[in-house]
């Protein structure tokens, strides 16, 4: 095997069954030339990238991208598909590795950023959150800085970004938060301030919710007591729930459970506080 390119000294490219490769390991382009033999000892990970403009972005980042890094990316991904059984698309090389690379610097120099899907991802999407969990361990391990649990909920979207089948169809997905959206501003005869961390959070919400409906995955924590109490105390929120409840039923056949009827209105619920206030 024969170095292709050097991409820094501790990265390489070489070519394999007319593909190109991008091979990492440390020292592994150190003091070496194009055509020059592989020393396969200093190999460490050989990324099969089947996408030739993914695979181009991928070796632009990790020029500047300390290797450490680019270890607890691969760590990450590596225990996602193997132990989680999640089925990733070549994405998520470049995209993890720039977040965490991004969050990291910003930690170092005191700027960590709050996640404000950090409740609904630890909530509806468990597995995603618990490897983001994990991650900041493998990242203080490998590259010696800690990360604030806000980072695991990030590590946790990029996942879900980058998970096949799990967010169902674009256009699917579109017209039911558009639609749900539609009924809610409808109803309280508002619109809506879409540059609001809390209109963000709620249509976040939405496309949790219609992926869910599409896939037939149903979130159902038995939070009986909790939706009884939410039921009445903010009743015209879970009035406009029960319009969508309606609407949900009669156009997809999916009866809404009890839990995502709880969350729904609380979400309403925020979002017409907010509105209330702004206009107080």
């Amino acid at each position: 095997m024969k170095i292709n390119k050097i991409i820094n000294n501790n990265v390489i490219s070489v070519i394999q069954n007319n593909r190109e490769r991008v091979v990492m390991g440390k020292g592994i382009g150190f003091q070496k030339q194009e055509g020059d033999i592989v020393e396969e000892s200093k190999i460490e990970k050989i990324f099969n990238l089947s996408n030739e403009e993914i695979s181009e972005r991928f070796k632009t980042l990790l020029i500047e991208v300390p290797i450490e890094v680019v270890q607890a990316v691969e760590k990450i991904i590596e225990v996602a598909k193997v132990k989680y059984h999640k089925d990733l698309s070549d994405t998520i090389y470049v995209a993890l590795t720039d977040h965490i690379n991004f969050a990291i610097e910003r930690q170092q120099e005191g700027m960590a950023i709050k996640n404000g899907l950090l409740w609904e991802i630890k909530k509806f999407y468990p597995s995603e959150y618990e490897i983001g969990m994990r991650a900041l361990d493998w990242i203080y391990e490998i590259v010696g800085v800690t990360l604030p649990v806000d980072e695991a909920a990030f590590i946790a979207i990029h996942l879900l970004n980058a998970e096949h089948n799990n967010f169902a169809d674009f256009n699917q997905v579109t017209e039911m938060v558009q639609n749900i959206l539609s009924l809610v501003k409808y109803h309280f005869r508002l619109d809506f301030d879409e540059e609001s961390l809390t209109y963000f959070r709620f249509v976040t919400h939405l496309k949790f919710l219609a992926q869910r409906i599409i896939s037939e995955h149903p979130l159902d924590t038995s939070e009986v007591e909790l939706y009884d109490i939410v039921k009445e105390k903010y009743k015209d929120a879970f009035k406009c729930v029960k319009k969508i409840e309606n609407f949900l039923l009669k156009k997809y056949q999916y009866d809404m459970t009890h839990d995502e009827a709880l969350y729904l209105t609380i979400h309403i619920q925020r979002l017409i506080s907010r509105n209330e206030s702004v206009d107080n």
